[in-house]
């Protein structure tokens, strides 16, 4: 166990302290105290975190280290590769252990964040499995992080409900509900709220940690058990790492090796080179890879955002049919089949439009074409963001897919090669784009300081990935003077007219109350900041993360 000693099961709720002062108890809960917080930030929990962080964190640091070390190789001119020192375990015929049987069929998961009313209407959603996330839907203030661990809580204890003050509904569990699956944070994000020995721990392990030693039971008796999505990895040696955490958890809660399962999902242009390794790594706690398209998108602009022959053309063109995403798709199923693990879809971003029946037709059958590819490339399942697309994905599977999955659909004949991942799209980069992003940007950057992290914009279901990418755009078109199509660089002073004219267009949208009051002001700054600063911030959400309560 390297250290790590069983926990204390008999800790007892009312045994938490809070503290503002860091050089307290080995863990200091900064934030303040949230409504039945004592019952998620229990000492078993926050034993289980401290124990992670001594044990993980420095390691953590320098895998970030490293990821800043290969940023400054691209920018020199190298290009990703598939891995030589691996090349026998990417020959082998290995596979992973097998999955539970409540997630053998995944053919619809829904997602989005942990607030009460969301986790309730997920998990009674006609879908397969619900992902609850602390990470690109959720805004990690305080309070939305303490509130999602007692709502999930209280999900699998089946004692949720929720009373909705204007209407007088009162939401519950229906008798069958979709598995739940937890994404925590990435690596890259810290817990501000909470300190081991003075330090900051990590995002991912403060979500995970309470997550799993407040339900790790409770799930067993349900017949289920901790399922995770792991996000925004770059690295097989990242994989590794949550691999070590699992075991280390495990062995400290008593819990048979393999319990935890954990899906990964392939958001990074750098980890598409490793998938196999990263299944590898996680082989007795695999349960598959994930499509994460958009922030795929935004990963391969930030990785050569400082190399001006990789410009992409405005992120509406950038459609999963383009050669560097469709062959990141084919190589992820013939992966993830290979190795019997399941190969996921990505998001749905539509939402129904209530309001304009054509426009809602044209969009739902976008979704409808969209989850036909996946499900006839041989993806095992899909995303959506919202319950009004559960039909729409479960019947374009069901057309497909005639079992629980399409682990049988081998995809042989799929060669990919570096290149092929590497290619860059062609396509005009626009006014219209431009002006779409800092719009898009602008408004989601104000939510989510606002503490909503999942944002309905203009007929789609913006996330931070979305909105990552909408920044991304406007910094690389900027700092290498790219043109529109209609000959007209991007320039400074262009980036700020058409800023200030946006501004006004969300004004007239929103109203002069909401622009001039609350966080606006601070959104419009920190995006322009964002966007025009030499430097490029590598998530948006750590600079934000530091104007959040």
């Amino acid at each position: 166990m390297g250290g790590m000693l069983p926990l204390n099961m008999n800790a007892r709720p009312d045994e938490l302290v809070y503290s503002r002062e860091p050089a307290g108890s080995p863990v200091d809960i900064l934030g303040p105290r949230i409504e039945r917080s004592a019952e998620v930030l229990t000492p078993l929990a926050l034993q289980l975190v401290a124990s992670l962080h001594r044990r993980f964190n420095a390691r953590r640091l320098e895998l970030l280290a490293a990821r800043e070390q290969r940023q400054k190789e691209l920018d020199a001119g190298a290009l990703p590769e598939f891995l030589r020192a691996t090349a026998d375990l990417r020959a082998g015929d290995w596979r992973i252990a097998p999955v539970p049987a409540d997630l053998q069929d995944r053919r619809v998961e829904i997602t989005g964040p942990v607030d009460r009313k969301m986790v309730i209407n997920a998990l009674n959603a006609p879908v397969r499995c619900f992902m609850a996330d602390f990470e690109d839907s959720c805004a990690p203030t305080w309070d939305n992080i303490v509130r999602g661990q007692v709502n999930l809580s209280d999900a699998i204890r089946r004692t949720i409900s929720y009373a909705d003050a204007a209407t007088g509904k009162v939401y519950r569990l229906a008798d069958e509900t979709a598995t739940l699956i937890v994404r925590p944070r990435g690596w890259h994000l810290p817990e501000k709220h909470v300190l081991v020995n003075g330090e900051p721990v990590s995002g991912a392990l403060f979500d995970f940690a309470v997550y799993l030693a407040n339900n790790h039971e409770a799930l067993a008796r349900a017949g289920t058990g901790p399922y995770f999505y792991l996000p925004k990895m770059e690295s097989h040696l990242e994989a590794r790492l949550w691999n070590d955490v699992f075991l280390a958890a495990q062995d400290a809660l008593g819990m048979a090796h393999g319990t935890i399962k954990a899906t990964v999902l392939i958001e990074t242009i750098l980890a598409a080179f490793e998938m196999d390794e990263i299944l590898y790594e996680l082989r007795e706690h695999s349960a598959g890879l994930n499509c994460g398209r958009w922030d795929y998108i935004f990963s391969f602009i930030k990785k050569f955002r400082n190399r001006p022959g990789f410009l992409l053309p405005d992120r509406a063109s950038v459609t999963m049919d383009r050669h560097f995403l469709k062959s990141y798709v084919n190589l992820l199923i013939k992966t993830c089949h290979r190795r019997g693990a399941h190969a996921m879809g990505g998001m749905a971003a539509q939402i129904p439009i209530r309001h304009d029946a054509k426009a809602n037709d044209a969009a739902m059958a976008r979704v409808r074409a969209d989850k036909l590819r996946e499900a006839s490339a041989g993806h095992d399942g899909t995303w959506i963001a919202h319950p009004g697309l559960a039909g729409i994905a479960r019947d374009a599977f069901d057309t497909v897919m005639k079992g629980p999955n399409q682990l049988s659909v081998l995809r042989e004949e799929v060669a990919v090669t570096a290149g092929d991942l590497l290619r860059v799209p062609e396509g005009a980069i626009t006014e219209a784009g431009l002006r779409s992003c800092i719009r898009v940007g602008v408004q989601y950057i104000e939510a989510w300081l606002r503490g909503s992290g999942c944002v309905p914009l203009y007929n789609l279901m913006e996330d931070a990935a979305t909105a990552e990418i909408c920044r991304a755009q406007l910094w690389q078109w900027l700092h290498h003077g790219a043109r529109t199509n209609d000959g007209v660089p991007v320039t400074p002073e262009r980036f700020d007219t058409l800023l200030t004219e946006e501004i006004d267009r969300i004004h007239d949208e929103v109203g002069p109350a909401r622009l001039l009051n609350g966080v606006f002001p601070t959104a419009v700054r920190l995006f322009e900041q964002m966007t025009k600063q030499d430097e490029f911030d590598e998530f948006l959400t750590l600079p934000a993360y530091d104007l959040l309560d």
